[in-house]
């Protein structure tokens, strides 16, 4: 005797099939649209929708609705590689929307990454990161006074790395670290993401083709937009045992 499937996969079979039939963007039935066509409770419905949005499959919009996700933007952990550059190399156009340019004093890590002398001041560039229009991440860059000087108003949409090789300093080697964490509210109505939502947190140290420290940056990325990708080779693995 065969055994019927939970009503709520039915369902995930069902959205599914159509967000492989769509395109980034379509629009998906609501919860409501749900429980009427296959005769279940909200809770059932949007359990359903809930465990496709996990996946990366769909993307909630407060006030909006539910939609088809764009897949993922990868980047490669540790790359030296600006945002406005890995943008562009998959067809994407970056922008920026300013939040913050302050000078302020550097916290002791902040002092640690970027070898500064006591009593050196730095400056706070924040930064909401947006492909095509869509929020990606929120950036904090924190820069050294000598880099900060080539900025012009904050840098709405330029690049970063561009300043700096106004200054003849070329980001040569990344170092990088990530974790993960729940939203803020904050955080949220910038991403246009719904509660609760993970965040990527990347710290990320960018020195020049001298080995000297040019920013160190805290980057909260949309999890449910982005992925990151590391190659491990042998001599990694030996490096490990």
């Amino acid at each position: 005797m065969s055994v019927k499937p939970p009503r709520y996969e039915e369902i995930a079979s069902y959205v599914r099939s159509l967000v492989a039939a769509g395109s980034p963007g379509d629009r998906l039935p609501s919860d409501a649209e749900l429980c009427e066509r296959f005769s279940v409770s909200r809770m059932t419905a949007r359990y359903a929708v809930a465990q496709l949005e996990q996946d990366g499959l769909l993307v909630r919009r407060r006030g909006q609705g539910t939609f088809v996700a764009s897949r993922p933007v990868m980047r490669v952990l540790g790359s030296p590689l600006s945002f406005t550059e890995s943008m562009r190399r998959r067809g994407l156009r970056a922008s920026s929307r300013l939040l913050r340019w302050t000078e302020i004093d550097p916290s002791p890590e902040n002092a640690a990454a970027l070898q500064l002398l006591d009593g050196q001041s730095v400056w706070l560039l924040e930064r909401l990161r947006l492909a095509d229009g869509v929020p990606m991440a929120i950036e904090s860059a924190v820069l050294p006074s000598t880099v900060a000087a080539v900025m012009d108003g904050g840098l709405t949409d330029g690049s970063l790395h561009a300043a700096f090789e106004q200054l003849h300093r070329i980001p040569t080697r990344a170092q990088a670290w990530v974790s993960a964490r729940i939203a803020t509210a904050g955080e949220r109505k910038l991403l246009d993401l719904i509660h609760p939502a993970v965040l990527l947190v990347e710290q990320r140290t960018i020195t020049d083709q001298d080995d000297i420290p040019l920013e160190h940056t805290e980057t909260r990325y949309a999890a449910e937009r982005y992925r990151f990708e590391t190659v491990l080779r042998r001599d990694s693995f030996e490096t490990l045992r």
